[in-house]
């Protein structure tokens, strides 16, 4: 499978974002997209899952499943937010996201006690998620890109909240993930600790 970005471009407002951005993507790949706050790394991850239209360009999959021609039917999306209700138990929270996302064609994904001891938060799935640590929240959010198989992770800034042995253990996360084929496009601030990426370098566009 392939995923490709050709000429794309966004707006927010009245205002350009990006232009023509391209970029191609195989299995076992990843893309760090780095550059100042408003160069439109979010808007370009928020496209990338069908949550903004884009102005211009195309985005389609290359030798995929054939009943799938964008990314988004393909994508978890982990934005700035968690996407978890605070009253719910992380049990719940996790629930939800496994039935609501389902799994792709190609695999599946792990029970949630596997999920969450992944993320080295076994034992508390009973808990409301508002009880948790702003880490431990990160965390959970994280056990969603596991408990539903899609094989591309749209991650921005994946990292915030977390300490360094929690920044290790989610590069191992995404690491694993590429080595079983799966494809990674993570907006950050920070190293996220991977082996070999491309790099896009956002600048920004003003007329």
């Amino acid at each position: 499978m392939r995923l490709l970005a050709e000429g794309l471009s966004a707006r927010r407002g009245e205002d350009l974002i990006f232009n023509d951005i391209s970029f191609s993507l195989g299995e076992g790949e990843a893309l760090v997209v780095t550059g100042p706050n408003g160069s439109g790394k979010s808007t370009l991850l928020r496209v990338l899952a069908g949550l903004l239209q884009a102005e211009s360009g195309r985005l389609r999959i290359e030798e995929g499943p054939a009943e799938f021609d964008h990314p988004r039917e393909l994508s978890h999306y982990l934005g700035h937010r968690n996407a978890m209700k605070r009253e719910l138990t992380v049990r719940e929270n996790l629930s939800f996201w496994q039935r609501f996302m389902g799994d792709s064609p190609g695999g599946f994904g792990v029970d949630i006690a596997a999920a969450a001891g992944a993320v080295g938060l076994a034992g508390i799935t009973h808990l409301p998620f508002g009880y948790l640590s702003a880490g431990q929240q990160r965390r959970m959010a994280m056990a969603k890109l596991l408990v539903a198989h899609r094989p591309i992770w749209l991650l921005d800034e994946p990292t915030a909240a977390l300490d360094a042995g929690a920044d290790r253990l989610f590069a191992g996360l995404v690491t694993g993930h590429l080595e079983r084929g799966g494809i990674v496009i993570a907006a950050t601030h920070q190293p996220l600790g991977l082996g070999s990426t491309q790099g896009l370098q956002m600048k920004g566009f003003t007329l």
